[in-house]
């Protein structure tokens, strides 16, 4: 219909969602799929009356400058807003939100595996079967790290850190963590809080990264923070690439300060880091923590919900 808003859907989201959005929106896909420059979306703001961009969409403050002011919200499917400048954005006058709650289940589930799959070696014990290298067995073949019953160091107790807190507890972990507050006691469920990283490091055989990429977290993990964990700790990142110094976490690897290591994101995204791959104590996933049907769903329904309240003239539930 000509008097619905046009809305942008850069990639490729779930069948679910796009049938959705065609009932209320004048939809524009991006049928290649592919990564849209700046000079891309800032045409297409001359377009659309709306987008749904993901983390590959990158909105800069250079970006946001050029946007045409036909365009009046970013409904993004993600959590995670660090492409976004979202001061240049809003001084454009865009509204901006995102999807949380929806995908802290299944980003867990892929921390509990990455943790899991670097404590007990499954990059190596895989290469070997496949490779017909599995000729002998002792006692002292392929032997890892226990998870249950160990301490595992929490940094950010939001909602993913909650959820993967939650499964952690199933596997009888003492639970550490460090968050920019304390939660309520009611929804700690005896976890021991730490008000500092300093302090929650030297706690944790297992370090699980579960905050935002901020210029206050970025390089987190760094010569100085890795030296303060308990040696042969395993570290564990589904938040953002930007929170690991990269050298730093291979020369923790290489030195045997760090185990092992479980990872969603990268520094460089898509690709990872080339010099990670000889390396079999590194578990790597090429960032796909909420890449479950039903999450992926949620994500897109979250978004257009946010975009039909906005239409509507209501306040977005997820506005930033």
């Amino acid at each position: 219909m000509a008097d619905q808003p046009v809305l942008w859907l850069p990639r490729k989201v779930s069948a679910a969602t796009v049938a959705r959005a065609r009932q209320s929106y004048d939809v524009i896909l991006n049928e290649a799929d592919d990564v849209s420059s700046a000079e891309k979306i800032i045409e297409m703001s001359r377009q659309a009356d709306a987008m749904m961009p993901c983390h590959s969409e990158i909105f800069s403050a250079d970006v946001a400058a050029q946007l045409d002011p036909r365009l009046k919200i970013l409904a993004n499917h993600s959590v995670g807003v660090d492409h976004c400048d979202l001061a240049a954005i809003k001084a454009k006058g865009i509204t901006v939100t995102n999807t949380p709650d929806v995908l802290s289940d299944a980003t867990a589930e892929i921390a509990m595996l990455l943790m899991l799959g670097a404590a007990r070696r499954a990059v190596e014990g895989d290469r070997i079967v496949r490779s017909g290298g599995w000729t002998v067995w002792s006692p002292s073949f392929m032997v890892g790290k226990q998870v249950s019953g160990a301490r595992v160091g929490i940094v950010g107790m939001g909602r993913v850190g909650q959820a993967f807190a939650k499964k952690a507890r199933g596997f009888d972990m003492e639970i550490h963590y460090y968050n920019r507050s304390r939660l309520p006691e009611a929804e700690e469920h005896e976890a021991i809080y730490h008000n500092t990283l300093e302090s929650l490091l030297p706690q944790a055989d297992f370090l699980s990264l579960h905050c935002p990429a901020t210029p206050e977290t970025r390089n987190l993990l760094n010569d100085d923070t890795l030296a303060l964990l308990p040696k042969g700790t395993v570290v564990v990142n589904t938040a953002r690439g930007a929170l690991i110094n990269e050298a730093s976490l291979m020369k923790a690897l290489n030195s045997g300060q760090v185990m092992a290591a479980g990872l969603d994101c990268f520094q460089v995204e898509p690709g990872g880091n080339p010099a990670f791959s000889g390396h079999d104590n590194i578990f790597m996933l090429p960032h796909i923590g909420s890449a479950t049907t039903r999450t992926r769903d949620a994500m897109g329904f979250r978004a257009l919900d946010n975009l039909d309240a906005f239409f509507a003239g209501r306040t977005p539930k997820d506005l930033l």
